[in-house]
């Protein structure tokens, strides 16, 4: 437990580190009230955009196919994490059973964030009044290196009751030779950027897929649509032409839920609709997405069709014990007729 907030970290050999039972305090009721059941990665997938022979196959995703847990290294105190962490050992197994133990592969502190909430106000007579509040988080940090990469993984705990999950790579290129030592040599594609003599740097994505088991203050919630919209005025009722204002939509299928974030201006949510704020308002927790990620890849390609849940940024499907994973429960050489995709058909 940590400020306002009390959760569970665990460690799967495919998942790595789960966040789950995350519950938040309410002073005024003087309880926990639920926000996470489970929460984790559930899928990395990593097309790279070279056809030729020696290239075309790779395109791996890292969760299933080499596992999350298996591939999460040991930290380095007062590198990987600040002087004031504290370290979490844990277990995995071998293939008959045998225990191995895993050194230092969580770390947990808190760290100085800025601001939190902050005002002055000199709109009263003769007073002068300023607040200001810290924010500081509670960082849980594990670190995956797969090949080439390291996924260095935050999860982040807000005082304010937000939880915040981070994502920072590191590593080195994945790279192919070359008999061109300056890009003025061709005027061929070469699925990648010439980084030194000999040396390209393919073209490549990296989709990171959450599963977010959320129970907003329980298990009865609803997907939310809030869509803003432009109301003109014609009837000379006001000075203005126009104001916008919000449109609101609960998803009832899983194609209503499937969500590709763009241009149009609007909000998600997740909210319990029998549980009321004293204004009345439905309690709930807001999706804030980071910049959108979309794949080029046609959608008859191989790959795009086994990785075919990058197809949109948000899914929501009803509870499903053996959904978990966004490639399928055996990602190895499938052929996505067991994916995100393809479950979500079958509600409709």
């Amino acid at each position: 437990s940590w400020a306002n907030w009390k959760f569970h970290i665990g460690f799967d050999v495919r998942a790595g580190v789960i966040i789950s039972l995350a519950s938040t305090y309410d002073l005024e009721k003087n309880k926990f009230r639920r926000v996470l059941y489970k929460g984790y990665i559930s899928e990395l997938f990593v097309p790279y955009q070279d056809p030729s022979d020696e290239f075309y196959y790779k395109t791996f995703f890292d969760a299933g196919e080499f596992g999350f847990g298996l591939s999460t290294v040991s930290l380095i105190p007062n590198r990987d994490c600040p002087p004031n962490a504290q370290f979490i050992d844990t277990y995995i197994h071998s293939a008959d059973g045998t225990p191995i133990p895993l050194k230092n592969v969580v770390c947990v502190f808190e760290q100085y964030n800025s601001i939190m909430w902050r005002h002055t106000e000199t709109g009263i007579p003769n007073q002068f009044i300023e607040e200001s509040r810290t924010e500081v988080n509670l960082i849980v940090r594990s670190v995956v290196t797969v090949g080439n990469y390291d996924n260095v993984i935050d999860w982040e705990f807000k005082a304010s009751g937000s939880i915040k999950p981070a994502i920072a790579l590191s590593g080195i290129l994945e790279v192919k030779g070359t008999n061109i030592k300056h890009k003025d040599e061709t005027k061929e594609d070469l699925h990648g950027t010439l980084v030194s003599e000999n040396t390209i740097g393919i073209y490549h994505d990296h989709f990171y897929i959450y599963y977010l088991d959320l129970d907003i203050d329980g298990t009865h919630n609803s997907f939310e649509k809030t869509s803003l919209k432009t109301v003109r005025i014609s009837d000379g009722s006001s000075k203005r032409k126009s104001y916008w204002t919000t449109e609101t939509q609960i998803a009832k299928t899983e194609s209503d839920a499937k969500i590709s974030i763009g241009l149009a201006p609007g909000e998600l949510a997740i909210v319990n609709p029998n549980k009321k704020t004293a204004i009345g308002n439905e309690v709930g927790y807001r999706l804030i997405p980071a910049i959108p990620a979309h794949p080029l890849l046609v959608e008859d390609d191989y790959p795009q069709i086994r990785g075919a849940f990058t197809n949109y940024n948000v899914w929501v499907t009803p509870y499903n014990r053996i959904e978990k994973w966004a490639g399928g429960l055996f990602v190895d050489q499938s052929h996505g007729d067991d994916t995100l995709a393809i479950w979500t058909k079958k509600y409709d």
